[in-house]
C-alpha cells in the first residue's frame, strides 16, 4: 500500500512542475489535480472521473498510471452490503417456534422436578451416608465460553516498483527526421518535438519513452550505448523505448 496523493505531489515537485503547467498539458483542472494530491476524491464528479484523472496524471509524471488506478480500486471502491432479512419474515418464521419452545421449557422443568424428588428420596432413605457423596448442584451448569479472536490483517506496505533509467541517443545519419518524444506514455510530458537535421542528435535519460518518428530510416539510435533498430523503415512509426530496446508502441484508445 502506498500514499497515492503524496507520491503524485512528490513526483511533480521533483520535476519542478506547477499545477498550471500540468493542467495545460493534461486538460485536467487544477482543483481536480489538487484533490488527487490530497486524496480528496469526493471533490471529483464520480469514480469514473477519479480513475481517468489518476491514470492521466500519473502517466504524465512518468509513473505507472494503472498501478495508481489499481491502488484506488483496492482502497476506495465501495462494496455492497449483504441484504438484510425482512423483519416481517423473521416474525412470521418465529411464531410457530414459540409453541415448541414453551413445551420444551415445561418438559425440562418437569424433568428437573422428578430428578430432585429422586435425589431427596435417595438421600433420606440411604442411611444418611456422609462418606463424601454430595447432592449434585442442579441449579448450575458449566458452559465453555467460546472466545472469538479477530485478527486484523494489515496490508504490507509496498512501494510502487519503478523501472531503471536508461540513456537513449538518436542521431540523423541520412537526412531530416521529424520526431516527438514524450515521457513514459502517450499522455506523458513532451520532452522534445522538432526535426533532426543531418548530423544533429538528441539524448534522453528516462524510464520509458514514447516516440513518433516521421522518417525513421534517416536516423540511428542506441540504448545504453547498444545500437538498436527503429522499426518501420521509411514510414511514420510510433515506438516505445525501454532499457530492453525499441518495440512498436501498443495501440491506444
Amino acid at each position: 500500500m502506498f500514499e497515492i496523493g503524496n507520491s503524485l505531489r512528490e513526483a511533480r515537485y521533483r520535476q519542478q512542475l506547477e499545477l498550471s503547467e500540468v493542467e495545460q498539458a493534461t486538460k485536467i483542472r487544477s482543483r481536480y489535480l489538487t484533490a488527487l494530491e490530497e486524496e480528496a476524491f469526493d471533490a471529483l464528479p464520480a469514480q469514473t472521473y477519479v480513475k481517468g484523472f489518476l491514470r492521466t496524471y500519473a502517466d504524465y509524471l512518468g509513473l505507472d498510471g494503472q498501478l495508481y488506478v489499481d491502488e484506488y480500486n483496492s482502497r476506495y471502491s465501495a462494496g455492497g452490503e449483504e441484504p438484510r432479512e425482512p423483519v416481517v419474515a423473521r416474525r412470521t418464521a418465529s411464531s410457530p417456534h414459540r409453541r415448541f419452545e414453551r413445551r420444551g421449557v415445561l418438559l425440562g422443568l418437569a424433568g428437573i422436578g422428578v430428578l430432585v424428588v429422586v435425589v431427596i428420596a435417595a438421600f433420606t432413605f440411604g442411611g444418611h451416608d456422609n462418606t463424601g457423596s454430595q447432592i449434585p448442584n442442579l441449579g448450575t451448569s458449566t458452559t465453555k465460553a467460546k472466545t472469538k479472536t479477530t485478527t486484523k490483517t494489515r496490508k504490507a506496505v509496498v512501494t510502487p516498483a519503478r523501472a531503471a533509467k536508461f540513456r537513449f541517443f538518436v542521431v540523423s545519419t541520412g537526412g531530416d527526421c521529424w520526431m516527438e518524444v514524450r515521457n513514459y506514455s502517450v499522455n506523458g510530458r513532451t520532452l522534445y518535438a522538432g526535426t533532426l537535421q543531418l548530423h544533429q542528435s538528441q539524448r534522453f535519460v528516462a524510464r520509458r519513452l514514447w516516440i513518433d518518428f516521421g522518417s525513421p530510416g534517416n536516423v540511428s539510435a542506441s540504448v545504453n550505448g547498444q545500437a538498436v533498430t527503429i522499426p518501420g523503415g521509411g514510414r511514420t512509426v510510433t515506438v516505445q523505448v525501454t532499457r530492453n530496446g525499441i518495440i512498436p508502441a501498443p495501440k491506444t484508445g
